[in-house]
């Protein structure tokens, strides 16, 4: 698998890596040890797929490519599609995502050649919804410890398809992402499921669901397996709650009117957003009313009182601090 590794920024030293985790093999940037370059990501994912295949194995690769994330490392081939765009942060930004769909295609490319593709899901998703700027950011470069120089968060033009927010909004402009899968075998080409909601939570029990792994008793995961929607069947509405927790301030802060939420609950069609004290509650529809346009927390009262009381059971469960020997050298000073 190749990655962001964020469980250890700015290669600390004695931080565990991925093989710790249970990942056979990894290449890796911001990891402790060596960087894999950032665009030799598809390149050793491919050489990886090749190893298994000729082997007979089965395998599991884990890819998470560095764009659109900052420092924006362009390259003149892409640059060049986009010559004709008036703001450079529009070329900028738009070379990186092409660059970035080249190597997806060339992994897909290579399941289509070694004629595995009809026995292999591929999921496509992100973390979270675009960053922007706040303000009127100028376009310069930043350094990055692992990846190198590169132009910084001016370039990032990323859309959300009218969502409020973004990246470190608990609004749909920061946590909603794209879901794309492909299994030729299983998945209809061109399906569209505008109805499900899932979250990134659901693909440890999906994946386990589909390959006979048996999960530990003693574990229970936060998110469900979405196979049967996967395979377009219709499903029961989901039991299973989603929640969210981010550091956030109110009053709403003026350039970032949309970043003042720090819970947030779906549940069935609803969401439900909150300031950390609980003081401010706003209420949506999400099924139908994705842009959280209308806050329906004054003429739904009950619904709004039974999913804040969720959001604070929740927060009962969640640890008070960290567990265990987590911090390195270098951080011992945040341990409290």
């Amino acid at each position: 698998m190749d990655e962001k590794w964020h469980l250890a920024n700015d290669m600390i030293p004695d931080s565990p890596l991925p093989e710790v985790y249970g990942y056979d093999r990894a290449w890796a940037f911001n990891c402790a040890g060596e960087q894999l370059p950032v665009h030799q990501d598809a390149a050793e994912t491919i050489r990886f797929i090749e190893q298994t295949n000729r082997e007979g194995k089965p395998f599991f690769v884990n890819l998470w490519i560095h764009e659109p994330h900052t420092p924006f490392h362009t390259v003149p081939k892409y640059e060049w599609r986009f010559r004709d765009l008036e703001q450079e942060e529009d070329r900028i930004y738009a070379s990186v995502i092409s660059h970035a769909d080249d190597r997806i295609g060339e992994v897909l490319q290579t399941l289509d050649r070694l004629h595995i593709a009809d026995n292999t899901l591929v999921v496509f998703s992100s973390d979270n919804g675009p960053a922007r700027a706040g303000g009127t950011a100028k376009l310069e470069l930043m350094y990055d410890t692992a990846t190198g120089a590169g132009w910084g968060i001016a370039g990032s033009k990323g859309v959300t398809g009218g969502r409020r927010g973004y990246k470190a909004s608990l609004f749909e402009g920061g946590v909603g992402v794209p879901f794309i899968a492909r299994w030729p075998s299983k998945i209809a080409a061109g399906s569209v499921d505008n109805t499900s909601l899932i979250s990134a939570v659901d693909l440890l029990p999906t994946f386990c669901e589909i390959a006979g792994a048996v999960l530990p008793e003693n574990y229970t995961p936060d998110g469900i397996s979405i196979v049967r929607t996967l395979m377009g069947e219709e499903t029961p509405k989901r039991s299973k709650p989603l929640f969210w927790k981010f550091q956030s301030t109110w009053p709403p802060p003026k350039a970032r009117p949309d970043h003042w939420v720090s819970w947030a609950v779906v549940h069935e069609s609803w969401k439900l957003v909150a300031s950390e004290d609980f003081k401010h509650v706003e209420l949506y529809q999400i099924t139908t009313d994705v842009s959280e346009s209308a806050d329906l927390a004054a003429t739904q009262p009950e619904v709004a009182g039974k999913l804040l009381g969720m959001i604070k059971a929740w927060k009962q469960t969640l640890p008070s601090e960290p567990r265990g020997n987590v911090f390195s050298t270098e951080r011992k000073e945040l341990k409290r």
